[in-house]
């Protein structure tokens, strides 16, 4: 408790070498702890609202030899996956969709799917009212099931919502069910979805026999077998394969061949590489600020070369002279850690806004710092003191007593070895600085490059659209 006190009296008494090192130290811990809480709410937090998301899996489709993968499921593969099969608990299927809706004040476009009835229930999603839909609605009712958001925002959370009507396309639904707010991995490049409906199978201007040609538009998740391991169920798909080639030869599919991914491999495999960069480019911030920070804490310690000799000469050990110097580096990152815990409290709500079009975040996403977060901004500020302060704290208790307490010591510019650790020092900041900033300019003109690549037509003074035609009116197939 003494070397804590004897410490914050030192740092006190230089306000400048405080306020530079936990500055810098801030900055380097601030972004690292922002990176690190996206990083979390993608990848580390997994699917709150699904039940198990580990034995879920999503099917696709692919063909090697004509470049194609991460396809969509058929209609017919998906009836020969559902029946023929002995992998999975159960399998559902959802087709993306885009409806108009109308009767709610202005006529506006909401994201959301056409779903089989078991969806819900083979992701483990429970109702904050109402309930999923029943079997018998999946190809005669006009039902839906909408999020939070969509209750909150479009309906004004009305408690008596449960049979309340919505008309999309010119269509009236019947409000069944209200569930959590989807995570917004689920989606991928798409917009947050905010209503479903039944009849996956129904698709504007396509007839069923059109559709059951092998048209891939579903998108076909699986609850695998308790204590079935996933690569049990990857060895059995190819059977699959093969028994709906033999059954359905003519299908325009019947080449393709099924892969399987879990869930929480599925909603962020379009992001790691992009994260790994970014984590990499604020770890090399971070290891900058802890080089600069080590270097004014070798001088500093270099600068106290008669207290140190002062210590050993009426006793004190060489371990307490270091615990006393490591003490004083882990409080200066301490500090900067609550500042950078502040940074990063102040950054996180900002990015859901700031790179809404890059990651898989609305802009009026509520993100915030959590307990994980903490926990790693707590252990990255001590081990950035303990990284930082070791080697200045072991070369600072190398005292020569005689030659320290003379008047013509060495005073504040430290021996060779210490002399030659400070341009190590230096050096590697350098390098480090260099090689992010190389890789930042190589990002830039790759960005910039893409941006003026030739499409092929001006698009200047273009705009685009589109224009829909609702179902209900126009029923019949072009």
């Amino acid at each position: 408790m003494k070397d804590i006190q004897f410490a914050l009296r030192k740092l006190r008494k230089s306000p400048a070498f405080t306020f530079i090192a936990v500055l810098t130290l801030a900055l380097g811990i601030g972004l690292n702890t922002t990176i690190f809480s996206l990083v979390n709410d993608l990848f580390l937090r997994g699917l709150p609202v699904f039940k198990d998301p580990s034995r879920v899996v999503h099917l696709m489709g692919g063909d090697k030899s004509r470049g194609l993968e991460d396809i969509g499921v058929s209609a017919p593969r998906y009836f020969h996956y559902r029946d023929g099969q002995t992998l999975f608990e159960s399998i559902a299927a959802e087709n993306f969709f885009l409806f108009t809706l109308t009767g709610l004040g202005d006529a506006v476009q909401v994201f959301g799917g056409r779903l089989t009835s078991n969806y819900f229930d083979l992701l483990g999603v429970r109702p904050i009212l109402g309930r999923n839909f029943l079997p018998e609605e999946e190809e005669g009712a006009d039902v839906a099931v909408v999020t939070k958001a969509f209750w909150q925002k479009r309906l004004g959370g009305d408690p008596n919502v449960i049979g309340r009507s919505i008309t999309l396309d010119g269509m009236p639904h019947t409000i069944v069910g209200v569930i959590p707010n989807m995570p917004v991995t689920w989606f991928g490049a798409n917009p947050v979805a905010e209503v479903w409906t039944t009849k996956p199978f129904q698709l504007p201007g396509f007839s069923y026999d059109r559709m059951m040609r092998g048209t891939s538009f579903l998108r076909v998740i699986g609850r695998i077998k308790p204590g079935m391991p996933l690569d049990q169920v990857k060895a059995g798909l190819p059977s699959l394969d093969q028994s709906y080639r033999t059954q359905y030869p003519n299908k325009i599919d019947s080449s393709l061949t099924s892969t399987v991914r879990t869930l929480p491999q599925d909603v962020t495999q379009n992001f790691r590489a992009g994260f790994i960069t970014l984590f990499a480019a604020v770890t090399f911030v971070l290891l900058i600020a802890c080089s600069n920070v080590a270097n004014l804490l070798l001088v500093r310690f270099s600068g106290r070369r008669r207290e140190i000799a002062l210590r050993m000469a009426i006793g004190a050990s060489r371990a307490s002279v270091v615990r006393l110097f490591v003490f004083e580096s882990v409080l200066v990152s301490a500090i900067a850690g609550l500042a950078g815990a502040f940074v990063a409290w102040r950054l996180v709500p900002l990015v859901p806004r700031m790179a809404a079009n890059f990651l898989p975040f609305e802009s009026n996403t509520a993100t915030s710092v959590s307990m994980p977060v903490l926990l790693f901004t707590i252990g990255l500020s001590l081990l950035t003191g303990l990284l930082m302060g070791i080697y200045p704290a072991l070369q600072g208790s190398h005292a020569d007593l005689v030659d320290s307490l003379k008047e013509g010591g060495r005073g504040t510019a430290g021996s060779v070895r210490q002399q030659r650790f400070r341009k190590i020092l230096v050096g590697a900041q350098v390098a480090l600085s260099v090689t992010l900033l190389a890789g930042a300019a190589l990002l830039i003109t790759s960005f910039v490059r893409l941006t003026q690549q030739n499409i092929g037509f001006r698009t200047q003074n273009l705009w685009t659209g589109a224009i829909t035609l609702p179902t209900s009116q126009y029923r019949a197939s072009a």
